[in-house]
Formats: structure tokens, sequence, C-alpha cells
């Protein structure tokens, strides 16, 4: 008897990186298409998107989290709770370059496994002038090095950022039938108003 391999119905992916680097500015302009310039300080947030793929509903938990060291115990639930990592930093901060190593440690010791999915994202690209830390050396690092994938984008000039959660979706082995789905989110997802709240539930959204 042939054992059929399931598809998973339903992933969390975890935004992680130190405060100010665009979690939320990414996760807003991908649910959204609106951009926040204003930093606002975030403690944790979780948007829930459900899509019909062929008949099947595949329930996407993002959960957005606090930039700040002092939520300890927080992010060490999100990250054992967690399928798949983002990890953030600013191109322009090679300090939040150093967080991102750290939390990648973290998630290893966390989840015991080397092969946490997880993607490494350079945010805030449209900053050219004041950028401080090299691609090149990233990419080297995390791809050579860690054998984990990256991408640079940029949640104010709307680069990438499609692209970044779909790399996403992909480490956590969902259909490759949900990408096109990714592709059409704009004409099809309500332009919710009540992003803002702690722990909000954005609303779902079905995809033909």
């Amino acid at each position: 008897m042939s054992l059929e391999v399931k598809e998973k119905t339903l992933v969390r992916l975890v935004f992680l990186g130190a405060a100010g680097v665009g979690k939320t500015a990414l996760i807003q302009r991908f649910l959204q298409d609106t951009f926040e310039p204003k930093h606002r300080r975030t403690v944790e947030e979780l948007h829930i998107k459900e899509y019909d793929i062929d008949g099947v509903k595949i329930t996407v938990e993002i959960l957005d989290t606090s930039g700040s060291y002092s939520f300890p115990a927080m992010r060490k639930l999100s990250i054992q709770n967690s399928d798949v990592f983002a990890l953030v930093y600013a191109v322009d901060d090679p300090e939040s370059l150093e967080a991102v190593k750290s939390l990648r440690d973290e998630i290893l010791e966390i989840k015991e496994d080397k092969y946490t999915p997880l993607v490494v994202v350079g945010n805030k690209v449209d900053r050219v002038q004041e950028r401080l830390v090299s691609n090149k050396d990233v990419l080297s690092t995390v791809e050579l090095d860690w054998n984990n994938s990256y991408l640079e984008a940029s949640a104010k000039d709307n680069v990438n950022v499609v692209e970044v959660f779909k790399m996403i979706l992909q480490q956590a082995n969902l259909p490759s039938r949900l990408s096109p789905a990714l592709r059409r989110r704009r004409e099809t997802f309500p332009k919710d108003t009540n992003f803002r709240p702690p722990m909000n539930k954005t609303n779902s959204c079905i995809l033909s």
C-alpha cells in the first residue's frame, strides 16, 4: 500500500529582527499594499489569510514580533510554535544584521534542527546612499555557510515584497499552486482598516 504525502494546509510564518528594520512594513505592504513611513513599536500581531486552491483550503498565519529584546519568553514561544522564519535586517544598519545572526542561532537551538526553514531579508534597499551592509557578503554567508535563502527588498518602494513571501512559503513546502494566488493578492484582498490592534486577525479571503 502506497503512502500519499499530504501537503500542509496550515503554516505559521514569523518575522523576527531588530527594532525598526521594517518587519511590520513588509507585512503591511504585502497584505494591504500600503506603507506607513513612521515607525511604531510592535509587541506581537497575528494575521490570518485563507486561500482556496483547487478545493484545498490553505491557512497562512503571519506573526509579527517585537524587535525589542525585553520579551525573550514571548520570542521563544513564537519560535517554538512557528514553521518557517523571516529574519529581517536593514541594509543601512550593520547591527541589525548581527541581530539576525543571533536570532538564527536561537532558532536552531530552540528547534534543535539545523535544517529549520528560514529566509534572510535585507530590507530598505531604497536607501542606496545609506547602505552599510554588502549584499555580496550576506549572500555568501546565508546561502553558502548557512544553506538558507536570501533576498533584498524595500517595503517603501514595494521591491521584492511578493517575492519574499513566495520564498518563505516555498520553504514551508506549501503547494506550488499558491504562488499565482499571491501574485493576484492586490485585486482580491479587502483593504483592511483594522490593521493596528495587537493580535489582530485580518479578514480572510478566498482566492480561486
